[in-house]
């Protein structure tokens, strides 16, 4: 595998919290550097986690011959301009979702990193989950039959440390719906090996959002295997459980505690035959991601969410906004 060497896009609470482990934990691998435009918060980031440079302008961190990837956790906006950066500098990219805030710039951004050879991966870490490996496992064994009715419960409450921009900058790319539809979106694509083809929804604008951002929705996604989805996604409910369940035509999947960042959570199987709970073996899921990750770099397979994934979740999200605003049925558009 190779022995990368990472610089950080964004001193971000996710980098903090779970990114920059999870790729020291890989072989080989370090963090090299961080970018932050404030230059205190990013030379404060470096020395508290052991990082040998911090910068504050893109191409000088881009231009660094001890980075080989970058991870960009940046607001949603930046983005684009960052991927594309990178990918000419010829540096190996995990993007967090939405990968933009247009299909277009998504697209442009996949065919960028393709024409540098570079991999380009989205962040979606939900399909890493080893509870979510499962169901996908169940669903293709055949256990519950034919798929027919999904839903997904990812309601929670925004901690206030992460209360800025998604809740009250729409030009950043605020609002539930590209921070956790879109993961929802990429989670049943993954478990049903189907694609979304129609939205309908209805927002909420509750007592968080402010500026025309939704804090809560509903919706239904129809799929081209016929497959109707339900979703519900907040940011302002604070002791709802996550979950998802699966229902087929011989059976059904029940999960509890399974749409988060921690590898918890409990799958039952309910069938003809009666209710049994099944066994997984639990790891985190970044550091599954960067397994995938450094194995594609090495031109073993793909990174577990590549980004086509990123493009096409986003499409969903897309949609869902168009729905919930215009209030009818509205085509997801992969193009």
């Amino acid at each position: 595998m190779p022995q990368l060497r990472w610089g950080l896009i964004g001193a971000s609470t996710i980098a903090r919290e779970w990114v920059l482990d999870a790729i020291r934990t890989e072989p080989g691998n370090e963090v090299s550097a961080v970018l932050s435009t404030d230059a205190g918060r990013g030379a404060d980031f470096a020395r508290a986690h052991g990082i040998a440079s911090s910068y504050t302008e893109l191409a000088r961190l881009l231009s660094d011959p001890s980075i080989d990837a970058v991870y960009v956790s940046t607001t949603n906006e930046l983005h684009k301009p960052q991927v594309l950066a990178a990918a000419a500098a010829h540096k190996h990219i995990l993007c967090e979702k939405p990968l933009a805030l247009t299909l277009a710039d998504a697209r442009e951004m996949v065919a960028a990193c393709a024409q540098a050879s570079v991999v380009l991966a989205t962040n979606h870490h939900l399909r890493n989950a080893a509870t979510h490996g499962k169901i996908r496992e169940l669903i293709r064994s055949g256990a519950i039959g034919k798929p027919l009715f999904a839903r997904v419960f990812h309601a929670v409450f925004l901690p206030s440390h992460l209360q800025g921009w998604r809740l009250h900058k729409p030009e950043a790319g605020g609002g539930v719906i590209l921070d956790i539809t879109c993961h929802d979106a990429d989670t049943l694509r993954f478990l049903l090996d189907a694609e979304p083809v129609e939205a309908v929804a209805l927002a909420q604008h509750g007592a968080l959002a402010s500026r025309g951002l939704e804090d809560g929705v509903m919706a239904v996604l129809r799929f081209d295997n016929g497959l109707l989805a339900q979703l519900h996604d907040a940011f302002t409910v604070k002791h709802a459980a996550t979950g998802l369940e699966v229902h087929g035509s011989e059976g059904s999947i029940v999960a509890r505690d399974v749409m988060t960042q921690r590898p918890v959570g409990q799958i039952v199987l309910r069938t003809g035959s009666g209710e049994a709970i099944v066994a997984v073996e639990h790891e985190n899921l970044y550091v599954r991601a960067l397994r995938a990750f450094n194995a594609a770099v090495a031109g073993q397979g793909q990174p577990s969410a590549t980004g086509e994934d990123g493009v096409k979740s986003l499409a969903v999200a897309l949609a869902v906004q168009e729905a919930a605003r215009s209030g009818r049925s509205v085509e997801v558009r992969y193009r």
